[in-house]
């Protein structure tokens, strides 16, 4: 069976369905039996790839507030974002121009490395508020993931992987999607945001089932003893 995941880099939702998803694959038991697989979106590609505006700044410019109302919406945000293990760091988080980065997750996955380079993308920018549209910030991010530094400098500097992109862009235009994050179980279900923890284990469980999808065990305890192959260790 397989997930797709539609979401962006700067969103702050999308980080936090990303980990309700991966704790309902785990409490479900499915293991490789549920493949993920995470699409582009972009939510504003005219940000500039040079600024260094703050969030802070970027919201009341976008809605019009002060400050302090900024700083208690966000306040809600990094609330539900610890629910599922994130602490969030808006004091520190730029606004950031996200196309390199999802071109340079197109091409990560062409290299075994797709879910890394993504999980340390986010991470980066939500925790450690570091600048995600900027080429050298991206570059110590693949070199991190054990990914080849000089590839994705020619990635970067071709515009490589933009057609991917723009695909992924339009299939979820295509499908009605207005925001993200935006899940796709099994091309028969959808999950709209970061829903309550039971709506992802509830619609994952219903889509295996009708799939017959067997769980795999959940192990209990160390390696004890045991006796195989006719020999036992005492």
């Amino acid at each position: 069976m397989k997930i797709e995941v539609w979401s962006d880099y700067v969103c702050p939702f999308c980080y936090i369905g990303k980990k309700q998803l991966e704790i309902a694959l785990e409490e479900l038991g499915y293991g490789d039996s549920i493949e993920v697989e995470y699409k582009s979106y972009l939510l504003d590609p005219t940000t500039p790839v040079d600024t260094n505006s703050s969030v802070y700044e970027e919201l009341q410019h976008k809605y019009q507030i002060s400050l302090d109302e900024v700083k208690k919406m966000t306040a809600n945000v990094k609330d539900r974002a610890k629910e599922v293990g994130l602490d969030y760091n808006f004091d520190e988080m730029k606004s950031a121009n996200t196309v390199k980065a999802h071109r340079l997750a197109k091409w990560a996955e062409t290299e075994g490395k797709g879910k890394d380079f993504t999980e340390r993308v986010l991470k980066a920018y939500f925790l450690e508020g570091k600048a995600i549209g900027q080429t050298d910030v991206l570059l110590a991010l693949v070199k991190e993931v054990n990914l080849p530094v000089e590839k994705a400098k020619q990635v970067i500097e071709n515009d490589d992987y933009m057609k991917e992109v723009e695909q992924d862009i339009a299939v979820a235009q295509n499908l009605g999607v207005r925001g993200v994050p935006f899940f796709v179980i099994d091309n028969k279900y959808g999950i709209s945001g970061a829903q309550p923890q039971e709506v992802f284990e509830q619609t994952i469980e219903k889509a295996a089932q009708e799939l017959g999808l067997r769980k795999h065990l959940k192990m209990q305890g160390n390696n004890g003893a045991a006796c195989t192959d006719g020999s036992c260790e005492i």
